[in-house]
């Protein structure tokens, strides 16, 4: 009988720690055992799940370009950016739970197996460089397809696309990189939430949220952002190639430092301390 008592007694104890939140220990360890299962894979693995990542986060854009070209006649165009942050969120949705790689959820978490010393920085820079461009890759080819057939099924045409565009150059280089920093803070507190997180609805909600936040504020997310400006620059004559790779360079940089230093550093320094 007391055995008995006492195996149920352990199962409920089991139970409570498995419903219990992650400490912030368990949250780090966890995340630089992801990614040092990513510093694994060869480079074909890594370039594939990155260009399917380019490829997936277009359905936000094709989605954003839908919700302005519908409510662009009769609505202002602020309350048009608010609207489209509710669509936003789509295509990170099908990237994070679809396990692809994307620069922007990656790059804090690639960041502390070198703070832990398990990995060497040249190593996290090839990384990140086959990332950025299996997703660059993916988003110009996302990108050909949705200006190819938007027009076509009369759900959006080349001016909506010009309008997006320019709203996404329309700030100063500072503006644009200092808005980059935000939204790769956000992205790097979201790979961090996602470790926490244990079922689909709440990873759902999550990712929601956050991606939401950046689009709302209008922030610059460097792949997306890609998206956007190539769609522009191959629809108009009013943006060039030289707008285009600056935009590009000043959001990745900015996306990466706002990853690593606000999120990944801080995160570490933290656990560390705590210890």
């Amino acid at each position: 009988m007391s055995t008995s008592k006492s195996k149920e007694k352990n199962e409920e104890n089991i139970e409570a720690n498995d419903n219990a939140p992650m400490s912030h220990s368990e949250i780090l360890r966890e995340q630089v055992s992801e990614a040092l299962h990513i510093y694994e894979k060869s480079n074909l693995s890594i370039l594939t799940s990155s260009f399917s990542a380019g490829l997936e986060i277009g359905f936000s854009f094709i989605l954003i370009c839908v919700m302005t070209a519908f409510f662009g006649d009769d609505t202002s165009d602020s309350t048009v950016w608010k609207i489209n942050a509710l669509v936003y969120p789509i295509g990170f949705i099908l990237v994070v739970l679809g396990k692809s790689m994307l620069f922007t959820e990656q790059t804090s978490l690639l960041t502390l197996p070198v703070l832990n010393q398990k990995s060497k920085i040249k190593d996290l820079f090839k990384l990140w460089g086959l990332v950025i461009i299996g997703n660059i890759c993916g988003g110009i080819i996302i990108s050909l397809l949705a200006i190819w057939v938007g027009p076509r099924l009369g759900v959006f045409d080349f001016e909506t696309v010009h309008k997006i565009s320019d709203h996404v150059l329309k700030p100063d280089k500072v503006v644009i990189f200092t808005s980059a920093v935000l939204a790769g803070w956000l992205m790097g507190l979201l790979s961090w939430l996602l470790t926490s997180s244990d079922s689909t609805i709440s990873r759902i909600l999550v990712i929601y949220i956050i991606t939401a936040v950046i689009g709302a504020v209008g922030l610059h997310h460097s792949i997306v952002g890609n998206i956007e400006v190539f769609s522009g620059l191959i629809t108009s004559k009013h943006i060039t190639f030289d707008q285009y790779i600056v935009f590009q360079i000043t959001a990745i940089v900015g996306n990466a430092i706002g990853g690593v230093v606000f999120v990944a550093l801080l995160k570490y320094k933290a656990f560390a301390y705590d210890r």
